[in-house]
């Protein structure tokens, strides 16, 4: 399922709050985004208990029951996590992993709210959830009949909403701080391979690892911090990421490079560092550079002055690192009218790319 448009997790809780009352919900996107913690927070919002089941582990008989003769005749008996008296949100999670048959088994809770004889009790709420076929996840093509029962959100990660969560909820600060620099490193497409990738539940996963040795008033050591990162989050980031921790006594270095108040740094063993700056450095160019120059005020002049100066300066101390600022990735280009300015200062860096 790929949807033209894409929601926030703002945008979600709005929609649920008025549509999932009405009619059921299904929620698709990457692993690790916050499906579920969404869904069980908009239950906690409503008041009403929230009751899980995983499609990847149900049985039919899971979902309709077991028979039983009643007076010569059989009826089934639905399942004790389902048959309640009062009501509540039913989340069906990993909804597209469950077999055709448990889908089958789906049609009328999803759309009537009834299992045979049973109906849910009045006020109750069904949503689903489920990832994508491109996440390398574990699913099964949804029948168009179940398709048809349901209104479907995509939902994206959005680094400036889960940061606001991340402050209030007690994420490690070094995630949060390092986030904030690089809000493009919150979540990465799943990789085709085996391997820790990034996303806001992986980067929580490693907070929750730094704030026992917190707790434990225990310095990291840096082979066990190495271990830490690389186990949680994609590769790339976790190299950044350990760069970034290596600077923390200095969390304005950057800006103070900006300013001409310092270098950048030029030691051997600093390369991870200087590479750490460099792509906030440029992340920082794609986001304060306006598309066109006629709307430059004299801070953004300056700092566009400064900008040349400094990715110049970078060339000379490592050329690679340099035409990685200035380079498209992954569909990012920084202004043309930038571009143009500095083939003209700087032109070997474009030549050689």
């Amino acid at each position: 399922m790929n949807l033209p448009i894409t929601v926030t997790q703002s945008d979600l809780s709005e929609i649920l709050l008025n549509i999932a009352p009405v009619r059921p919900v299904f929620i698709w996107g990457a692993p690790g985004i916050g499906k579920s913690a969404l869904v069980q927070q908009f239950a906690e919002e409503v008041g009403l208990t929230c009751v899980s089941l995983l499609g990847s582990q149900l049985a039919p008989e899971d979902i309709i029951g077991i028979p039983q003769i009643q007076e010569d005749v059989s009826t089934f008996l639905p399942p004790k996590m389902i048959a309640r008296k009062e009501p509540y949100v039913l989340f069906l999670d990993e909804l597209n992993a469950c077999s055709q048959e448990v889908q089958k088994a789906f049609y009328s809770l999803i759309h009537e709210k009834r299992i045979g004889e049973y109906h849910l009790p009045e006020g109750s709420i069904v949503i689903g959830a489920g990832n994508r076929t491109q996440d390398s996840a574990i699913v099964k093509t949804v029948s168009s009949a179940l398709i048809n029962r349901m209104f479907h959100v995509q939902l994206k990660a959005d680094p400036a909403q889960w940061l606001t969560w991340a402050y209030t909820n007690g994420i490690h600060p070094w995630v949060t701080d390092y986030l904030a620099q690089r809000p493009d490193h919150l979540f990465s497409e799943p990789p085709k391979t085996e391997e820790p990738y990034s996303t806001p539940r992986s980067w929580h996963m490693l907070s929750d690892a730094l704030k026992e040795y917190d707790a434990g008033k225990k310095a990291i050591p840096e082979n066990m911090l190495r271990m830490i990162t690389y186990g949680c989050i994609s590769a790339s980031h976790a190299g950044m990421f350990l760069a970034f921790t290596k600077q923390l006594g200095n969390q304005h270095l950057l800006m103070d490079i900006i300013k001409g108040e310092a270098k950048w740094p030029s030691k051997p063993e600093e390369r991870d560092v200087l590479y750490f700056l460099a792509q906030s450095f440029r992340a920082k160019l794609l986001h304060e550079l306006p598309a066109n120059k006629q709307n430059l005020g004299k801070e953004k002049q300056y700092f566009a002055h400064r900008a040349k100066a400094l990715i110049k300066e970078l060339s000379l101390l490592n050329h690679e690192i340099a035409q990685m600022v200035v380079s498209a990735d992954e569909g990012k280009v920084l202004p043309e009218w930038f571009m143009i300015e500095v083939i003209r200062d700087l032109p070997r860096l474009i030549v050689d790319k």
